[in-house]
């Protein structure tokens, strides 16, 4: 149910910073349209950190509504808070999302102690599927392997999102979790690789730009086709990279502009991608078809 190619799906945001249902709702579409595996709503490329919790739950219900069971919809759940996690947890189940992605709590640095009583608290009280999202590089803190296998034992506790890019961190959460446990990428520029060594897929901001190569590149990495893949995610490759030359979301967001797909909106903290940039992401665009 959860594998292939699935988006880290951006929230459209009008100018002053108002959330463009009919942008998310026509985003959804294109994604079925093109292939996409799944959706991840509200996560943090969805800019989850700066939105209301009822605007949360209203992305996620336009994100439902759009979809209408023809691909699951996952919602980023995860907060620095556990208490504002199983609130926005709970709330998700409530309103049909197929599983929830929850984020290492960022910013006050909990021990792997705390990491494992922060999910096992939200898994307890819950029967949603969680995964979990291990991304030092935003959260600082890194869950390592011993804590994941621990969590694991927790039935509705069903993979992780790993985010370090390190391809050795798959064997050894897949040696200590089982062969059941989802192994999901949450870095682009080793997703083949990771799904060709036994991952079940990709989290990716890269998919918001070109969902039709990103699942077909999926695809050929999970049949096991090699040079099929390598060969796409070749074309790809620029993309993974300059999609990151600000912080995530930026470049993204704006990359859809240019495309036409959503207005400029993106909330403070984060501001538009600084016009040095725009050429050179201008350039992958077009390499890719996207322009």
């Amino acid at each position: 149910m959860f594998q292939g190619s699935m988006v880290a799906l951006v929230t459209p945001m009008a100018v002053d910073g108002r959330v463009d249902f009919a942008a998310l709702e026509e985003l959804v579409h294109w994604h079925i349209a093109e292939g996409t595996d799944a959706i991840v709503a509200v996560g943090t490329t969805g800019e989850s950190a700066t939105l209301e919790a009822d605007e949360h739950m209203r992305v996620l219900d336009c994100c439902i509504r759009a979809a209408a069971g023809r691909i699951p919809i996952i919602a980023g759940t995860g907060a620095s808070s556990t208490s504002h996690a199983l609130a926005l947890t709970r709330l998700a189940q409530a309103r049909g999302a197929a599983a929830a992605l929850v984020v290492v709590p960022y910013y006050n640095k909990p021990t792997q102690e705390g990491l494992y009583h922060h999910f096992r608290t939200i898994a307890q009280a819950v029967s949603l599927p969680l995964i979990l999202y291990n991304v030092p590089s935003r959260s600082v803190v890194d869950m390592l392997p011993e804590t994941v296998e621990r969590l694991s034992l927790i039935p509705n506790i069903i993979g992780i999102k790993e985010a370090t890019g390190k391809l050795d961190r798959l064997e050894e959460i897949r040696h200590r979790c089982g062969a059941e446990f989802l192994l999901i990428s949450g870095d682009d520029a080793t997703a083949a690789e990771f799904i060709l060594q036994g991952g079940r897929g990709v989290i990716s901001v890269t998919a918001n730009i070109a969902p039709k190569l990103m699942h077909a590149m999926c695809a050929a990495a999970t049949a096991g086709k090699r040079k099929q893949a390598e060969i796409l995610n070749q074309r790809l490759a620029k993309l993974h990279e300059n999609l990151f030359l600000e912080s995530n979301p930026i470049p993204v967001k704006w990359a859809l502009r240019e495309m036409g797909r959503i207005p400029a909106g993106i909330r403070l903290p984060l501001t538009s991608l600084a016009p040095h940039h725009h050429d050179t992401l201008r350039a992958t665009l077009r390499a890719v078809g996207a322009l």
